[in-house]
């Protein structure tokens, strides 16, 4: 049986920008343009691009600011041409950009649904038989009799996203849409896109939230300074990006502190059980958790074990287990966690808890309390494995 067709396929994309320092420098640029000629002096924000989706798969880019990622999902949206590679891009793609790309500002946000719709390849019957579904998915009350110049960018987010869900697509691409707007509208968003992977749709995603990238997209792609770093299974590549910046800010300085406003840990605490300084294998270790919330809704803890050098070695969240946290009569939350019967090999480990919202979408905080697994081994690494030796084997 012969493999689907791609929907989106790349193939060795670059994307070049003229530099464009000085008046003179624009001139240049113009000059060599008319003669058909490449700009002499350009900055390189894609190169060496290529990957292939085919319907019902999933992709985030992710990678620091600047490195290309809203440039590449330009390109596949056709906004922005390649300067070298190819694109292919078969079926309807709804793209959602910067914030108001579409949109007349002029126009309310009535207006602005038809005009959207109809430049997406919808008819005047179809556009009437799912206005009404747009209005109420956006829910931005009355406001959508008002021009789109008088929204905020969550308004925006929210009338774009809304367009998208009544379309269906073949492929959407979304740039840092889920980083605009209330918790409520985002886990909507989410809900919405999880059903519309489910029912066969294809997903561009750019995210900063690793978070949002293992939980919606099944590959990613990591790019830096324009180029490709990694591609591969999401998880794999979203645990390699969040150790590279754990490295970067070992280096750059302490543990992240939360805003004032923000969800973020107020105490953290490490509990040996049976007492003592460190920790019994077999028997494990509590820890506490306390979290202020700014808003008096319940959030979400993040926690994980690393060893003394920041090497991962496991993470898990409250939504994860269903865990309901108390609510103190300060208003913050407190979190209980109880790690037993651990494979940890001794040594000097640390705990790790972050603060993330309701929604479990943004994490907030980063805290770090130090314990010591007991216990004397030659073993190497970090955990122990169970195992049993015999004599000869397979290959022997």
């Amino acid at each position: 049986m012969s493999e689907a067709p791609a929907l989106v396929a790349l193939d060795g994309v670059g994307k070049d920008y003229a530099k464009l320092a000085s008046t003179g420098g624009r001139l240049r640029v113009v000059a060599d343009l008319l003669r058909g000629r490449a700009a002499a002096s350009v900055f390189t924000a894609l190169d060496g691009v290529g990957f292939a989706m085919r319907r019902g798969e999933s992709l985030a880019v992710i990678g620091e600011n600047g490195a290309g990622k809203s440039t590449l999902l330009k390109i596949v949206a056709g906004v922005v041409k390649p300067t070298r590679g190819s694109v292919a891009v078969n079926g309807r793609v709804a793209a959602l950009l910067e914030l108001g790309s579409g949109f007349h500002p002029e126009y309310t946000g009535y207006a602005n649904i038809d005009l959207a719709a109809a430049l997406l390849g919808m008819g005047a019957a179809e556009i009437a038989s799912r206005r009404e579904a747009i209005v109420e998915f956006a829910d931005i009350g009355a406001h959508i009799h008002d021009p789109i110049k008088t929204y905020s960018s969550g308004m925006v987010v929210r009338l774009g996203f809304a367009i998208a869900t009544a379309i269906a697509p073949d492929v959407l691409i979304t740039d840092e849409v889920l980083a605009v707007g209330d918790e409520s509208f985002q886990r909507k968003c989410v809900a919405w896109m999880e059903d519309y992977l489910g029912r066969g749709g294809t997903l561009l995603l750019c995210s900063h939230s690793m978070y949002h990238v293992q939980k919606l997209c099944a590959h990613a792609l990591w790019l830096e300074h324009g180029r490709p770093r990694m591609y591969g299974a999401a998880a794999d590549v979203a645990r390699e990006y969040l150790a590279w910046h754990e490295v970067r800010s070992a280096k750059a300085g302490g543990p992240r502190r939360a805003h004032a406003g923000d969800y973020g840990v107020t105490a953290l605490a490490v509990n040996p059980v049976g007492g003592g300084e460190e920790v019994d294998p077999a028997r494990g270790f509590e820890i506490g958790v306390e979290v202020h919330s700014p808003d008096g809704r319940p959030p979400v803890v993040a926690v994980g074990v690393v060893r003394a050098d920041g090497t991962p070695v496991y993470g898990t969240t409250s939504e994860l287990g269903g865990a309901a946290p108390l609510r103190r009569a300060d208003g913050t939350f407190a979190f209980a966690l109880r790690f037993h019967d651990l494979p940890l090999l001794p040594g000097h480990y640390r705990v790790r808890a972050h603060a993330m919202d309701p929604e479990g979408m943004r994490l907030f905080d980063h805290h770090e309390a130090p314990f010591v697994v007991a216990g004397a081994t030659r073993e190497l690494g970090y955990c122990r494995l169970p195992h049993e030796w015999s004599s000869g084997g397979r290959g022997a």
